[in-house]
């Protein structure tokens, strides 16, 4: 979500001005003391006169966020979905490349009829590549020639394993002249980096 605001937070006995972070999993406060309050974990959201509170397993959090808590809370209480945070929308012509569980084809499916599992043969407005070693970011600068001018590139690798890390993907695409824009958890075990072709590089397709 990437929201941040500078307020004042209670917690406790404790109170300090600070910052306040919204973020997909959880909401941070930074001041003269630090919580992070794990959306999941939470009992209850409220959002009353400008305060935003969050009850926690330790205890309420009060953010004193002005208009933005009822913004805060609706945020909190329904948050975007796998396929809202990777941008497919219901015209988004798609493109999976390599091995995905069949469970997010569907997923896709649901979302929009557009989709092809293998080659994209013309021009998409997403890819999704799935990587499990180095070698596999080979792709890319093939799959750079299908990809529409304001489309992006989704490189989906496993968390955690020596085979393939954040910067093997990073240089591997920046290489074939894109430009990384977004990272999402993609799932419990796997991460999502979002790459763009650069704008001054963009032609129509």
């Amino acid at each position: 979500m990437g929201r941040e605001l500078a307020c004042k937070a209670r917690f406790g006995r404790e109170s300090s001005d600070g910052k306040a972070m919204l973020e997909t999993d959880y909401v941070l406060f930074r001041g003269d003391f630090r919580v992070k309050a794990v959306l999941k974990e939470l009992k209850s959201v409220e959002a009353r006169e400008g305060i935003l509170k969050l009850q926690t397993p330790d205890g309420p959090l009060l953010l004193e966020l002005g208009p933005a808590a009822a913004k805060w809370a609706d945020k909190i209480q329904h948050p975007p979905s796998r396929l809202d945070k990777l941008g497919v929308k219901a015209s988004s012509e798609v493109a999976l490349i390599g091995d995905f569980d069949s469970g997010f084809e569907q997923e896709l499916r649901e979302r929009t009829p557009l989709v092809v599992n293998g080659k994209p043969g013309s021009p998409r407005d997403l890819l999704f590549l799935a990587c499990g070693a180095e070698r596999d970011l080979a792709k890319v600068e093939t799959l750079v020639q299908v990809l529409k001018p304001a489309g992006a590139l989704w490189v989906v690798y496993p968390k955690g394993i020596k085979e393939i890390t954040e910067m093997d993907v990073l240089n591997g695409v920046r290489a074939a002249g894109l430009a990384d824009t977004k990272v999402v958890s993609f799932s419990p075990t796997h991460t999502a980096l979002r790459f763009v072709i650069r704008v001054a590089d963009r032609v129509a397709k």
